[in-house]
Formats: C-alpha cells, structure tokens, sequence
C-alpha cells in the first residue's frame, strides 16, 4: 500500500488524462462525424437540444479535464451532463443501467465526480498557472518556480 500512496498523483493524473480523452472522443465523433460517427447514427444540427450541446460539452469538458485545466469544474459540468443523460434518456427505458443501456453515462457520470472530488492529480496543466490543488483534503499550496 506504500508504494500506491507514493504514486496516488500520478495514478490519479493517469485516471484524469484517460477518462477527459475518451469523453472528449465521444464529443468529436457526435459533432465532426470521425471515429465511427455519432451513436445517435446522425450529427446533431448546430444548437440542437440536447445533443449538440452535450456533445460540446463532452469535446470541450473532456479536452478540460484530459490537460488538467480548469480540472474541477469541468468534472462537475461533465459530471452533471451525465446525469442528466441518464435520468432523462436512459432510466425512464429501465432502472438499472444494464437494462437500459446507460452504462456508459452511469460510469462517466461517477468517473469525473471523482476528479471533481479529488483533484486533478499530476500532470495537469492548472499547475503551471502557479497554483495547484493537491489530492490530499483539497488543500492548496503555492507553486513557485526557482
């Protein structure tokens, strides 16, 4: 267990640059049309409520999220988007996600509720603005260069 604690930023860093990329992929294939299209089976016209706006929000919030910018409250905003998918697309079909086919909004949902809840981890561009929150209890320290 010592040598996880030793590592728990950089496993965290890790988590956060996997988790923004793949959200931010959803987003591309929903507005651009690439990586095996949208699963909707068709983009979403400009401003078209909700899936353009979710999928900006998956594009942007997830490029946030993967460099370590503005980590936090891209994560909530990510966050959020999935509940929202899950309780207005997906519960309604079913309760568990398994029967409703929400498993993906369920698990992002909860992935970027722990970065919001822990920080962004190692590796995050935030921490080159000259303040970096730490993982541990949230607490902010003064980065410096020398």
């Amino acid at each position: 267990m010592e040598l996880l604690d030793r590592y728990r930023d950089h496993v965290l860093g890790l988590y956060r640059m996997v988790v923004g990329l793949l959200f931010a992929c959803h987003g591309a294939a929903t507005l651009f049309d690439v990586l095996g299209g949208p699963h909707g089976g068709h983009v979403p016209a400009v401003g078209q409520w909700p899936a353009w706006w979710a999928a900006a929000i998956q594009l942007v919030g997830g490029g946030l999220v993967m460099l370590g910018a503005g980590t936090r409250v891209a994560a909530v905003v990510c966050s959020g988007s999935m509940a929202y998918a899950y309780f207005v697309k997906h519960q309604p079909e079913a309760l568990f996600p398994i029967q409703n086919g929400g498993e993906a909004a369920a698990m992002f949902c909860w992935a970027f509720l722990l970065v919001a809840a822990l920080g962004p981890g190692a590796w995050a561009l935030g921490s080159l603005t000259g303040r970096r929150e730490r993982a541990d209890g949230g607490e902010r320290m003064r980065v410096t260069a020398v």
